[in-house]
């Protein structure tokens, strides 16, 4: 499996004022922005790949149990969701059995994580790393666990490859078209199940990776959070976070934390510092 990448500093902008896009009322049901969600990221196959995959799994739920607390405690006017991101389809640096640089994760493993986050009451993201498979196609093998109220659903363009690309090494692009092209997948499901809106994470730490985010479709039933990942130290991570979602505003804000990788790991009041102010964090 791929291994995250550090942030890169990003090159120089005029400076322009922040200014949040067009909002939406969420509706009845929606978990933003009237919660912040903090997860655990990663595969239960892999300790590379997250915290998610490096502790037994009663362990490590109650690890975010107390991580979630430590939101509570720095923010009490906003409730916290916790969640489990599950890697459930993996880049991979070798073609494999597809040809399509990518392994799907069995249902059966899916289903016990979300099995595991359900009985704790938290929600469960099912991460898409498509390598050179089509975004339509990973969202659309999800389908069956994405009716369910507590799955949501995010994108990790870090890995979306061009032909002759191999995840691991180059860093890929996600055109705004794919992700609309899961927005597309996910909203009807809202409709036709009854469900609460969706949220979509979108993971991005440079320009290229998601390219024309003003073409991003708004529908009220999906919730789009521009997710700043990459690891570094906190004014590099700042200083992305800055370019990549305070400039380039889509709908929320989301930020990933490293717990090996940042030196030192930013605290829940130096997030809270960052404008516009983080709605999802992730723990990797």
């Amino acid at each position: 499996a791929a291994s995250p990448a550090p942030a890169q500093r990003a090159p120089a902008r005029k400076p322009v004022p922040y200014a949040a896009p067009r909002v939406i009322a969420p509706p009845a049901g929606a978990l933003l922005p009237w919660r912040r969600i903090v997860t655990y990221y990663g595969n239960p196959m892999s300790a590379r790949m997250g915290i998610l995959g490096q502790m037994p799994p009663e362990q490590m739920m109650d690890a975010l149990a107390a991580q979630a607390e430590e939101w509570r405690r720095a923010d009490p006017r906003t409730p916290v969701q916790p969640g489990l991101e599950l890697v459930a389809t993996v880049a991979d640096g070798k073609p494999g059995p597809s040809g399509l640089y990518r392994t799907r994760m069995p249902d059966a493993m899916i289903r016990r994580v979300i099995g595991e986050a359900r009985s704790r009451g938290w929600i469960t993201i099912l991460d898409v790393q498509v390598g050179r498979a089509k975004v339509k196609d990973e969202v659309e093998r999800l389908v069956p666990y994405l009716r369910s109220p507590d799955v949501h659903l995010a994108l990790d363009p870090e890995f979306d490859m061009p032909p002759g690309g191999v995840p691991g090494r180059r860093i890929g692009t996600m055109d705004a078209s794919e992700i609309n092209d899961a927005i597309a997948i996910v909203a009807p499901l809202v409709t036709r199940y009854g469900l609460p809106p969706k949220i979509l994470l979108v993971h991005r730490f440079t320009d290229r990776m998601v390219v024309h985010h003003d073409r991003i479709r708004r529908d009220p039933r999906v919730q789009v959070v521009m997710v700043m990942d990459g690891y570094g130290i906190p004014a590099l991570k700042r200083m992305i976070y800055r370019v990549e979602i305070r400039r380039e505003p889509v709908q929320y804000a989301g930020i990933k934390l490293f717990y090996k990788n940042d030196k030192p790991l930013m605290s829940a009041k130096e997030v809270l510092s960052l404008q516009p102010g983080p709605s999802v964090i992730i723990y990797q």
